[in-house]
């Protein structure tokens, strides 16, 4: 069929049944638009994404969602033929790579720091080749949910913690344990601090401002405000409540429905939390634009792609990345 000539109604039929036929596990990261959300047989966020799939039976599993989630079920799961609708890219894992991470580490040594006395520690948010990188130098991955037991961890080897790619995430780690924080290329004695970050952040979570606050803490006086921690450390220190996606939506639903809450993280997932009561902590639509370039047709496409044997967008690592890749999410889970 022609998804140009279907209606939504068949376009979702033909899903299904292409989904059925070719035994296709749809996976969907929580800041899909809802029409892709509600069709996924698993939903989450990055990490439960990547644990969930490894235990799933079906030869072939759709990603909806960005290019290092994908990556990270061929991490755990490398039997698996992993496909996305598109390639879709975060742009904070986009501004760090292989060259961008041996940069640092000079960077470092330049300001007296012995690169056996740095410990890395990425953000999931990350391409595969960068946390094989982390790997090597006995480094390993958090995510914003684990990354205080992470670093608490980290810091037993007595090293320099080099985290990468969110400076947010780092620094608000920092503050919350009463360390001190320097971000190459911004400041100068990266020596003094005990958490020495790379310069990456998150577009969406960049817009959400004190003065955000500010507006809705005077409109609601008795309003709560949710953030996520990779909003500026301004912005978290302002707020009632800074957790990770899964802690945010364990928070919000449950308080009572009249208690009035701002969310400040991606607007798809703040959408979906409550009925009412429920507002978004922006001027302007917190929208992932890289999250939201699937859609319908491109799920339709993929499948389709299966079914007729071409396999478009399907994920590859090279055996390397995987094996290193792989160790550096293992020290993450035994730690968690």
């Amino acid at each position: 069929m022609d998804k140009n000539s279907m209606t939504k109604e068949e376009l979702l039929s033909e899903i299904k049944r292409l989904k059925e036929k070719n035994k296709v596990t749809i996976v969907a990261h929580f800041y899909q638009r809802d029409e892709v959300f509600n069709i996924a047989d698993i939903t989450g966020d990055s990490l439960e994404l990547a644990k969930r799939a490894k235990e799933d039976k079906n030869p072939f599993l759709l990603f909806c969602g960005v290019g290092f989630m994908a990556q990270s079920v061929k991490l755990l799961s490398p039997e698996k033929r992993v496909f996305m609708p598109c390639i879709a890219c975060c742009a904070m894992a986009r501004m760090i790579d292989k060259s961008y991470f041996f940069d640092s580490i000079k960077a470092m040594e330049a300001r007296g720091i012995k690169k056996e006395n740095i410990l890395p520690v990425t953000y999931i948010n990350s391409s595969a080749e960068v946390k094989a990188e982390v790997a090597k130098m006995g480094g390993l991955v958090c995510t914003s949910a684990n990354s205080k037991i992470i670093i608490e961890n980290a810091l037993k080897a007595g090293k320099k913690i080099f985290f990468l790619p969110d400076r947010c995430l780092g620094q608000n780690i920092a503050i919350a344990m009463g360390l001190k924080s320097a971000v190459i290329g911004i400041d100068e004695k990266l020596e003094d601090a005990d958490i020495i970050c790379y310069d990456g952040f998150c577009s969406v979570h960049q817009l959400f401002t004190p003065k955000d606050i500010d507006f809705y803490r005077k409109k609601y006086p008795d309003i709560l405000v949710a953030v996520h921690p990779e909003c500026d450390p301004s912005v978290c220190a302002k707020a009632d409540f800074v957790g990770s996606t899964s802690q945010i939506i364990k928070y919000v639903r449950n308080l009572p429905i009249e208690q009035k809450v701002v969310v400040g993280t991606e607007f798809n997932l703040v959408n979906r939390l409550r009925e009412k009561n429920t507002f978004v902590l922006s001027a302007t639509k917190p929208e992932c634009t890289t999250m939201n370039e699937t859609t319908l047709e491109s799920i339709y496409d993929v499948l389709k792609s299966i079914d007729n044997k071409t396999y478009a967008n399907e994920m590859f690592v090279d055996e390397e990345t995987i094996k290193w890749g792989r160790i550096a999410l293992e020290r993450m889970m035994e730690l968690s």
